[in-house]
């Protein structure tokens, strides 16, 4: 299988390393999507570094620890230099499984990191983020041990996620940020009223995740029951989702259905529209990709070709008029600790 080949390049902020246009998340290949085939996954990453690709995003807690080993089997033999690895840390597991809260305390994330670096197999992180703000600890906090990791040589840049303008606007008085990771696609388009002003302003660029709403935007998503959960990596977590269920799940199908025939318009799929649809916002946006297969991998990085006319995006804005979605991107418990949802 070949894959389209990524060309070019977009800028993360003012201050951050230069990325190919779209990035790989690998979150899918160890926690939150039931089942994966772990070959499969080492193959995915592997042909999207060979197809081009040059941000990898992964996390500590994917997995309880899982995804950084994945990753790091991923990249064997390969110049460690080619590659910019954004980790998150912060979000506390259980044995079981489940949440256990948020730390981003000072000498926590020493320790996290620490535990990064060998399951990674590096010496340094390209960028480094919390995954969440912690209300008991302030941001400022945060950026100065994270500041003092930059001076040290353990991380290269730091990054932030899922955080408002007045919060960004706060770390980046203590220390520049290179990109906010955050949702945004058609289907989630919040961070346009004050966030995306906001890091334009600070010359902070957007690394876009859930650019295919987990799979809703994918044009292939199943509306059947929930599967089964795996024994490893427990169940798909996007079937409790208020947009995955019930009358939101048909709503929202529906407004699919009418992106197909845009897409089938244009002699494209669903998900590649999708995809190049957040690229033309903004060169300062980089969409990073879930896919857990070479097959969609393929799918998703041929949208780097796709140019999208003035026709074609108000063709776009009539299928998803703003505020068309159907139902949150998380349950409220979860939406209560998005200080970018305040």
């Amino acid at each position: 299988m070949t894959n389209p080949r990524l060309t070019h390049t977009r800028a993360l902020g003012s201050t951050g390393p230069s990325a190919a246009t779209i990035g790989i998340g690998l979150m899918g290949m160890s926690d939150h999507y039931g089942a994966a085939d772990e070959n499969e996954s080492v193959a995915t990453i592997q042909a999207a570094l060979d197809a081009g690709v040059t941000l990898v995003d992964t996390a500590d807690f994917y997995g309880s620890g899982h995804n950084e080993m994945l990753l790091r089997e991923s990249l064997r033999g390969r110049r460690r230099e080619d590659v910019i690895i954004s980790d998150k840390f912060g979000l506390l597991r259980d044995p079981a499984g489940g949440w256990a809260g948020i730390d981003n305390r000072p000498g926590s994330i020493k320790n996290f990191l620490a535990y990064s670096l060998r399951r990674l197999g590096t010496d340094y992180i390209d960028i480094y983020r919390p995954a969440r703000l912690d209300p008991a600890v302030p941001i400022e906090e945060t950026m100065k041990v994270l500041a003092q990791l930059v001076r040290k040589g353990h991380i290269r840049h730091i990054g932030l996620s899922e955080v408002g303008a007045d919060t960004l606007r706060r770390a980046h008085a203590v220390h520049p940020i290179s990109d906010l990771q955050i949702e945004y696609s058609m289907f989630s388009r919040g961070i346009e009223r004050d966030i995306l002003p906001a890091a334009r302003e600070l010359g902070i660029g957007i690394t876009a995740y859930s650019t295919l709403s987990r799979g809703l935007l994918s044009g292939h998503w199943n509306a059947g029951p929930a599967p089964e959960p795996d024994p490893v990596r427990g169940r798909d977590v996007r079937f409790r989702y208020p947009r995955f269920t019930g009358e939101n799940l048909s709503r929202n199908l529906e407004l699919v259905e009418d992106l197909r025939v845009v897409a089938e318009a244009k002699g494209v799929t669903v998900a590649q529209l999708a995809i190049a649809w957040v690229l033309s916002r903004g060169t300062d946006i980089v969409p990073v990709v879930g896919a857990r297969t070479r097959e969609r991998l393929a799918e998703s990085l041929a949208a780097a070709d796709i140019a999208l006319t003035p026709d074609d995006l108000a063709d776009l804005e009539d299928a998803v008029p703003l505020g068309a979605v159907a139902g949150t991107r998380y349950e409220a418990s979860q939406m209560k600790v998005l200080d970018s949802e305040r």
